[in-house]
């Protein structure tokens, strides 16, 4: 989305709407296994059982889900979600975007540190220095997208810094479920696609479709996911925000002691085909790590302020957090 009517957005919901009702929290995934807290927080009804806790009786729990960074920002912006989760560049993005207005957003909290993984079809590309103008790379949003921004920064160190966007014309905004259709079928021109998991290793069972590029490779290990909201929200709401904390913790600390049945839990929800046995292994990968802890945030920051695409750089990982997870050992 352009930044200006990120802005616009932002503007019209400072002077003219309401925030939601105190009584009420609405929780917003994208597609894919980033978010299996939120599968867990569902499935057991976590937030209800803290929120509870707390002495609130009369609250509203509801779900969403998106395609990509650019349409949760705009549902938080014009009020219509409370808490959203993606790739730190979104939640960067929207850092940026609203440093200094009466509706300025923060992380909440990481929830898993992964690699996800460029996949194609195209037997011709070793390196992102082989492809041409006659290939497709799917991400679920173009130049927004965690996807895509690693992508730039892999365009970077091949192509120099000043050439960062040099594969961005050949990137399309897809949903990673109808991204991998295209890649196993051919169809939209669409030979590559920027991943996550479990599709990408669906792509990888067929033989004709190889890896490219892992995330890992360009940054290190670093947060796949967080979770973000604005500070009017955690002001109106302070016990449902709370709730929200502690039922992250709780459900964390579920993910990592019973993968199958965190696996099932997230085949259910997403009313997926995938065999149980494959999804159990996605859960508990080796570079997995399903954690509060921000990593490698600051290098997303630093290249995205760099390149232009935010104004303002922050000084510390904390600068995009809210305090409540200060204590962590972040970056």
């Amino acid at each position: 989305m352009k930044t200006r009517t990120l802005a616009g957005v932002a503007i019209a919901f400072a002077i003219g709407a309401t925030s939601a009702t105190a009584a009420e929290i609405r929780l917003a995934e994208q597609f894919s296994m980033g978010y299996l807290q939120f599968n867990v927080m569902k499935r057991d009804r976590l937030i209800e059982k803290y929120a509870a806790q707390r002495g609130l009786k009369d609250f509203t729990v509801s779900w969403q889900r998106f395609n990509g960074p650019s349409a949760m920002n705009e549902a938080l912006l014009s009020n219509s979600t409370d808490i959203v989760s993606g790739g730190v560049p979104g939640l960067i993005t929207l850092w940026d975007k609203t440093q200094g207005t009466s509706f300025e957003v923060k992380g909440i909290c990481a929830l898993s540190s992964q690699p996800f993984l460029l996949n194609t079809s195209n037997p011709a590309i070793k390196s992102i220095r082989d492809f041409s103008e006659r290939d497709r790379i799917a991400v679920p949003s173009v130049k927004v997208s965690v996807q895509a921004v690693v992508l730039q920064m892999a365009a970077a160190a091949a192509f120099g810094e000043e050439n960062f966007g040099k594969l961005d014309s050949l990137t399309v905004s897809m949903s990673p479920p109808d991204a991998t259709i295209a890649l196993l079928t051919g169809s939209g021109n669409i030979n590559t696609v920027f991943s996550v998991p479990p599709f990408q290793f669906q792509q990888l069972e067929q033989p004709n479709i190889h890896t490219v590029l892992s995330s890992f490779d360009v940054l290190g290990p670093h947060t796949f996911t967080v979770a973000w909201t604005s500070a009017r929200f955690r002001k109106d709401n302070p016990e449902l925000y709370g709730a929200f904390l502690d039922a992250m913790k709780e459900a964390t600390a579920v993910v990592t002691a019973d993968p199958a049945r965190t696996a099932q839990a997230w085949i259910d929800a997403s009313k997926s085909r995938l065999p149980l046995e494959m999804v159990t292994k996605v859960v508990s990968g080796n570079d997995v790590k399903w954690t509060m802890t921000p990593a490698a945030t600051m290098k997303f920051a630093t290249f995205m302020h760099k390149v232009g695409s935010i104004k303002h750089r922050p000084a510390s990982w904390k600068d995009l957090f809210f305090p409540d997870i200060a204590e962590m050992d972040g970056s």
